[in-house]
């Protein structure tokens, strides 16, 4: 099973850090915080308050040994960038690195930073869509053309089966899950018809999707 670090226990990080906790990995969060690292204590498996661009105090946690390390450090740039070079100098497998900036990104992509994610402007792009959209529920942008979304079946499609929707053939969109209350179909078939109160899992371009969502025949 693989074995996560999450260094920077605000927000973003706790937020990380538990869900990690919570899908049964073991999680490892670091933070020179004292009050953020007990107060962390109970949800992770391992917490320690530490300052991590100190390298020996790195070296000392065994960091190198885990399979994925986030570095979620808040407001301070210059470190988040100090501590993903030496974690990659260390050997660590993958590095995800939060960035509060494009050129925070860049600079964390030159230093060797595996995965970098900007939180902040995604959740605002997640907001403002759901904000102007009818079905949209929720987002998830997988590149600038293509995304993952969960919607209310669009009215014109209540009642109907998959096959008449013409998802993939006339909107180029793929349904591949269908939520009813707690029951979740899977890879729903041609024959499955979509009821009113169901969520549809959609993957597809975004301006596909856009069509698709705000059919109302």
């Amino acid at each position: 099973m693989k074995q996560f670090a999450v260094i920077g226990l605000g927000r973003f990080g706790s937020s990380v850090a538990k869900t990690l906790s919570k899908m049964g990995y073991d999680v490892l969060g670091i933070d020179i915080d004292e009050e953020m690292v007990n107060s962390m204590a109970e949800d992770l498996t391992y917490t320690v308050k530490a300052d991590t661009l100190d390298e020996q105090t790195l070296k000392s946690l065994g960091i190198r040994n885990f399979d994925v390390v986030v570095v979620a450090i808040g407001r301070e740039i210059q470190a988040s960038i100090l501590v993903t070079v030496m974690l990659k100098e260390m050997g660590v497998k993958k590095v995800v690195a939060k960035a509060q900036t494009e050129i925070h990104g860049k600079v964390l992509e030159r230093v060797g930073a595996d995965k970098v994610v900007f939180p902040e402007r995604d959740m605002g792009e997640r907001i403002a869509k759901a904000l102007v959209s009818k079905n949209i529920l929720d987002q998830i942008v997988l590149s600038p053309e293509y995304s993952l979304v969960e919607m209310a079946v669009p009215p014109g499609f209540i009642n109907k089966t998959l096959e008449k929707s013409g998802a993939r053939q006339k909107y180029g969109i793929s349904i591949l899950a269908i939520r009813r209350g707690s029951d979740v179909i899977i890879s729903p078939n041609a024959s499955n018809i979509m009821l009113e109160g169901d969520i549809l899992v959609v993957i597809g371009r975004n301006d596909k999707l856009g069509k698709f969502e705000t059919i109302d025949i």
